[in-house]
């Protein structure tokens, strides 16, 4: 026995109004065979993104700034680290040019994929080399390569902090709308 059209589309409002959604006042309007809310959440992140721009702004003068020193410092560095700092500055390139775009598709698109991508570059890639430019002394830190390390450590820390909260919160919304799927 089927419920009367009026009586089923009354619970389906309540059931998902109060009982899974309490902080939605207007209905679900159904279309395409899918619930689809009337005011879509705005999940991406404005501190991340904040942090994004600004990131994409300091990073030439960074790389300028890397690249100078290195010229400076080359001749009196050992073999081995001239060899390792012009990898590094070519892989932090590399891997900052990536993180960065990966960083705004993720977050300005919510894409939970590209999100995590970003999230992992940045802690499992770019913090430890960072650190590594940072903290070692024998390969003769000058002051502005400190101060411009700091500024990008710091860039890539309040990254790794915002996009876990920005990726924590798009898979939470992903995964509630998947359960809320499964009702229909």
């Amino acid at each position: 026995m089927e419920l009367p059209e009026t009586v089923r589309r009354r619970l389906e409002d309540f059931s998902r109004n109060v009982l899974f959604d309490q902080t939605r006042n207007e209905p679900f309007s159904k279309h395409n065979d899918s619930f689809i809310p009337h005011d879509k959440r705005v999940l991406s992140s404005l501190q991340l993104q904040m942090s994004l721009y600004f990131n994409t702004w300091f990073f030439p003068f960074w790389w300028i700034s890397e690249a100078v020193m290195l010229h400076l410092k080359y001749p009196a560095l050992p073999n081995y680290y001239k060899f390792v700092l012009v990898t590094v500055l070519l892989l932090m390139t590399l891997i900052e040019a990536i993180r960065l775009y990966l960083g705004y598709s993720g977050n300005l698109q919510e894409k939970v994929p590209e999100l995590a991508g970003f999230w992992l570059l940045s802690i499992l890639l770019q913090f430890p080399l960072i650190l590594f430019q940072l903290f070692n002394e024998a390969i003769i830190i000058l002051p502005l390569e400190r101060g411009v390390h700091i500024v990008l450590a710091i860039f890539i820390l309040t990254q790794a902090v915002f996009g876990f909260v920005a990726l924590r919160e798009m898979v939470r919304h992903t995964g509630s709308q998947f359960h809320l799927q499964q009702f229909d």
